[in-house]
């Protein structure tokens, strides 16, 4: 079917850890899948960017070559959602970013009575102390008989009404000189955290004001990120922005650069999906907020789908793809956290209350000492599992197409060095019977390759029942109750199991 002249095409984006799916919209010519690997270097340098690329010769019928920028103009919108700053707080790849105050922290310990106590990493790299000082001022007297006016020290009203005291004003000349020497270290991305600024944030507005003057790429002020009381999760949130900004600028601009003029005058509106459900600009797009950026998208698209507000049963969303597994529960209303804790990272800002576990389609498989492991690591989509024909381990994946849960024609053919071939189910053959005979020989046992891959899928649906109890059963709700939504490129493959592990009686699979 031709199209219009003044039809657009709508195109929303979920770039996962394995796979990258593209959605395209049109009035025209209806809906269009593409779905590719996240990455494949030896065919594209951005999934995204190739996935807009091949609607766009779909929509328009015109090829369109690749390392080509791509015009906009036939685009309505774009909407993605991403795991790249998600996967730079787990794997520790941001940017080399108050003396000890964050790495004290809360002196908390998660394992009370572990001998060998094993400090977090901190995120930054260096630490640069202000000699400034200002303090609340919370009554007028400051001993008997005398005002706070009478002691001779500058009085601030702020803006929120509260007066603050300056007993050290900020010294400029030594700013500017830790700035230099800053960058003359190398240093592009910095974090502001003074004490009393979500009262008082002249002086960290003017600290940012000489970084960005000076050159820094990056500067990420406490008071614009989050202005509340409270300097240790204050200043950890901000320097997990500092950290996490950089990785994410550098994204979206090899991403803006597959297209004309690199997005500057987009005919679309850009968005990207944030950590609390809402869509930003992609120029506004921080790292702080893109913590949840993919699964966020998936618990809005099943709270919209699956829960009936007549008939009242609340839903866990089951999200399993190639890396890891999210769950969350929606009963009519999102249910939000303000303050949480990533990758041993504390962060204080709005996101939806999402549990992750380590356990996808892409989770290595092995077994060590007589136990049969499922992740944490996982193939990813280079080399991706055996049966993506790169040379990839055993994974979840294969353990499914081994069983014959997968059916091979059902996939596209888009594996092997040249994207054109199917799943290779014999690889995976051979090496589960490689692993059954090992076992066999170390036990004693005569398990069969069949029940081999069955302990696995096993292991994998108990560790993917534990973040669903956590949302439910700990907090008084009976799991039971709830019904059960699956999605992700993994999610049908277990939903059942999980079910009936759980009690749930209903599975809602998208189609």
């Amino acid at each position: 079917m031709p199209i219009a002249v003044n039809d657009k095409v709508k195109i929303c984006i979920d770039r996962g850890g394995t796979f990258c799916d593209v959605i395209a919209l049109s009035e025209s010519k209806g809906d269009h899948l593409v779905k590719l690997l996240s990455v494949d270097p030896d065919n594209y340098a951005d999934a995204p960017t190739e996935g807009v690329r091949r609607v766009l010769e779909w929509f328009t019928g015109e090829k369109i070559p690749r390392n080509v920028p791509i015009d906009t103009s036939r685009i309505e919108y774009l909407r993605m959602g991403t795991t790249v700053a998600t996967n730079a707080l787990l794997e520790r790849k941001g940017e080399r970013c108050h003396a000890d105050a964050l790495e004290i922290a809360f002196q908390t310990r998660p394992f009370l009575f572990q001998l060998a106590v094993k400090k977090p990493d901190v995120l930054y790299s260096k630490v640069v102390e202000i000699d400034e000082r200002m303090i609340p001022v919370w009554h007028e007297f400051l001993e008997e008989g005398k005002t706070v006016a009478d002691n001779g020290d500058r009085l601030i009203k702020t803006s929120s009404g509260v007066t603050v005291r300056e007993l050290k004003p900020l010294d400029i000349g030594e700013v500017t000189a830790s700035l230099k020497s800053l960058y003359e270290e190398g240093y592009r991305s910095l974090a502001i955290v003074l004490a009393h600024s979500y009262l008082y944030s002249d002086d960290e507005q003017r600290i940012a004001e000489l970084a960005r003057n000076m050159g820094f790429d990056n500067v990420s002020v406490s008071s614009d990120i989050e202005a509340k009381i409270g300097f240790i999760a204050r200043g950890q949130s901000t320097t997990a922005d500092a950290y996490l900004t950089p990785e994410v600028k550098r994204y979206l601009q090899g991403f803006a650069k597959g297209f004309a003029n690199k997005l500057e005058d987009a005919q679309c509106r850009v968005s990207f999906m944030q950590s609390d459900g809402a869509l930003a600009d992609f120029k506004k797009f921080s790292g702080l907020r893109a913590i949840l950026s993919g699964p966020a998208g998936g618990v809005v698209g099943f709270a919209r789908t699956s829960y009936d507000p007549l008939e009242g049963s609340p839903v866990v969303g089951f999200d399993m793809g190639g890396t890891s597994t999210d769950v969350s529960r929606y009963s009519g209303s999102y249910e939000h956290v303000f303050e949480t804790t990533t990758a041993g990272v504390s962060i204080q800002v709005p996101q939806l209350d999402i549990n992750t576990v380590a356990a996808g389609g892409g989770s290595i498989l092995t077994y060590r000492n007589q136990i049969f492991n499922v992740g944490p690591e996982s193939a990813g989509a280079h080399p991706g599992p055996a049966c993506y024909r790169k040379g990839g381990p055993l994974t979840v994946t294969d353990a499914n197409l081994f069983l014959g849960r997968l059916h091979i024609d059902s996939f596209p053919k888009i594996f092997g060095p040249t994207e054109d071939m199917p799943l290779d189910y014999d690889i995976v053959r051979e090496k589960f019977e490689a692993l059954t005979k090992s076992i066999n020989e170390e036990t004693g046992s005569s398990l069969t390759p069949a029940q081999v891959a069955s302990g696995f899928i096993t292991v994998a649906d108990s560790s993917m029942a534990r973040p669903i109890r956590a949302l439910t059963e700990q907090r008084g709700f009976r799991t039971s109750a709830h019904n059960l939504s699956c999605f992700g490129g993994a999610g049908g493959q277990h939903a059942t199991s999980l079910a009936a592990m759980l009690g749930m009686h209903f599975v809602i699979v998208h189609k």
